[in-house]
């Protein structure tokens, strides 16, 4: 019988056009099943917990696939970092129930976007984090990205031609700063293509705006269900994929 491995994987998305496999293009899932396929000889199909977009990052994917070698986790888990290239690290490998399912068996997934907010840019964390020189006021934001917790109709922060069900449920939502840092981290079942990157652009819209209520305002922007009400989608190279949860484990 198949054995079902799950790995979790970090990567750096700079250099990939996403982690869904495009043929004739640099992905990340093309590039560990290339890798799995140099170790046991199998074409897999892996399956991931979120398909991130271009230049998106992940300190924590979560992936599976099924195979008929009998090497152990341990020697998968160090062939597979020696084969791969520097920007992709399986952080963990292990053997799990024929039932798993990275994406079906998950039960959230929690985004992070990080801004630089000061006047000057930075050389070594570029890659990783959005420039944005105007003042924040993380408060008023994390004030406004409160009403998007729970059950809602997501369509003002929905990407053309995503024609799935607008309604998503957030777990949790918030915004902080750390120093320089501004921080938007969103948790949810399951995500809208764009939704994390719409609400951010949304959030440095309220920002300029400076609304009385900004909670009022977002609530507004939310109940038009029209993408022309919320603000611009922010560049995918701030966000990162931070953690995927499956039933059973610790928040």
């Amino acid at each position: 019988m198949p054995r079902n491995i799950k790995l979790v994987i970090e990567y750096d998305g700079t250099d990939f056009k996403g982690w869904q496999i495009q043929p004739g293009l640099r992905t990340v899932q093309g590039v560990i099943q290339d890798a799995i396929k140099q170790l046991t000889g199998e074409d897999v199909r892996l399956k991931a917990a979120g398909r991130t977009d271009s230049g998106v990052h992940a300190i924590c994917q979560v992936a599976n696939f099924f195979t008929e070698s009998k090497m152990s986790t341990e020697e998968m888990h160090r062939a597979l970092n020696a084969i791969l290239p520097g920007d992709v690290a399986i952080i963990s490998v292990e053997e799990v129930d024929e039932k798993f399912d990275a994406r079906y068996s998950a039960i959230s997934r929690r985004y992070r976007y990080t801004i630089l907010n000061r006047n000057y840019p930075s050389a070594i964390m570029r890659n990783f984090v959005y420039f944005y020189p105007e003042p924040l006021d993380a408060e008023l934001m994390n004030k406004a990205i409160k009403v998007l917790e729970g059950t809602h109709d997501f369509s003002s922060f929905r990407r053309s031609g995503d024609e799935r069900s607008p309604t998503r449920t957030v777990i949790e939502a918030k915004c902080w700063r750390e120093g320089d840092l501004v921080r938007v981290e969103i948790e949810a079942k399951s995500f809208l293509r764009g939704m994390v990157r719409a609400i951010v652009g949304t959030l440095l819209m309220l920002n300029k705006e400076k609304p009385e209520d900004p909670a009022a305002r977002m609530k507004e922007i939310l109940d038009a269900r029209d993408r022309s009400a919320a603000g611009p989608s922010v560049p995918p190279h701030g966000l990162c994929l931070i953690k995927v949860r499956y039933p059973g484990e610790e928040e």
